[in-house]
């Protein structure tokens, strides 16, 4: 499954991959979540089944805990931090990265549907082509994986150096706002890596360092923009959340009522409650407001030319930064590195000198 190269490093504009989408708007987002349902209605599935896990496990954990703490004290607090260890252990090695290939599947699939307008030109099933596009580019895949860590770096250096934030947002006495600054600062950094795997998508770079390297400066230049659908993000996250977690509240208290150790069940049906809500969080809102994030970005970038000035700047705030743009040229010497030499100039670079 080949995907087109519109990607000129060299050049003043760094892409010239198409958009089918005109604007970038709640009423967009909304309809490409729509379009790709099934794979948030899979992640859903795979979330629930692993919250449901998470209940059984922890009355495992906390009921075993209490019964050895009968006979010693260190047997109930080895049983707790084994059972906690292990489930940490599972979520971060196994589920994360499961989830994370799924995701990267659902990003490129909307990826296309942002550029083309339809998927494979109508040819490809939905989980064939975003499992295509995994298995056809999984090196940058699993580069990207790593890579989030060091973009969100990159991301909240440059958000802790943004000057004048209050001549973005409309509000009076913002300074006194700080936490409302920080939340929607936050929602920037918490996308802006997965948008960036969408760019080195639409862009078809075979340098994931190269594409993160480019996409974070025109991050940087859109800055007013993508902060301005953050906000919007913020005010949807909450009010959505509050009423994700009023609706599982009667599925909750199903649930308390067999857990051990709360008479009540009150606190068992809150954090049951709260699991849920955060599985449809995780499963349907989060990818509407990646979306959201994703297409101010493409919209945002199509046809601009990149400022270089950007490059030093972020360079000076961030040393994660410094550490991409050292990567871009290592990951172009290792590919040409792996090439067959065919020819015989090429193989007698490799034999041992001889002594004269």
């Amino acid at each position: 499954m080949s995907m087109e190269t519109y990607s000129h490093p060299d050049e003043p504009v760094r892409h010239s991959y198409p958009l089918a989408i005109e604007n970038a708007s709640l009423g967009t987002a909304l309809g490409l979540l729509r379009k790709t349902l099934p794979y948030a209605l899979v992640r859903f599935g795979i979330l629930f089944a692993f919250s449901v896990g998470t209940v059984i496990w922890f009355a495992i954990t906390f009921g075993g805990a209490a019964l050895l703490s009968k006979l010693h004290e260190f047997l109930g607090g080895g049983w707790m931090i084994g059972g906690i260890g292990l489930y940490g252990w599972f979520f971060w090695t196994v589920i994360r990265y499961f989830l994370y290939m799924i995701k990267a599947g659902h990003i490129a699939v909307i990826t296309e549907l942002v550029t083309t307008g339809s998927i494979d030109n109508g040819e490809t099933g939905m989980f064939e082509y975003g499992k295509g596009v995994v298995k056809e580019r999984f090196a940058e895949v699993n580069v990207l994986f790593g890579l989030d860590l060091l973009i969100k770096g990159v991301v909240k250096s440059f958000n802790r150096t943004l000057e004048g934030i209050a001549n973005f947002l409309p509000i009076p006495g913002v300074d006194q706002l700080a936490k409302v600054v920080g939340a929607i600062l936050h929602a920037m950094t918490t996308f802006i890596d997965e948008t960036l795997f969408s760019y080195n998508l639409a862009r078809g770079d075979d340098n994931p360092w190269r594409s993160g390297r480019d996409g974070l400066i025109y991050y940087a230049q859109n800055a007013k923009e993508i902060l301005k659908t953050s906000l919007w993000i913020v005010v949807l996250e909450k009010v959505l959340v509050v009423i994700a977690w009023i609706v599982c509240m009667a599925p909750a208290a199903l649930f308390a009522y067999f857990m051990p150790g709360n008479e009540s069940g009150t606190l068992w049906m809150m954090f049951i409650a709260a699991l849920f809500a955060w599985n449809i969080k995780a499963a349907f809102l989060h990818p509407l407001f990646l979306i959201m994030i994703m297409i101010k970005f493409h919209v945002s970038v199509k046809g601009q030319v990149i400022d270089e000035v950007w490059d030093a700047r972020l360079s000076a705030a961030s040393n994660k930064f410094v550490t991409i743009k050292d990567n871009v040229k290592k990951w172009a010497s290792e590919k040409f590195d792996s090439k067959p030499k065919d020819s015989a100039e090429d193989q007698a670079e490799d034999l041992p000198a001889l002594d004269s």
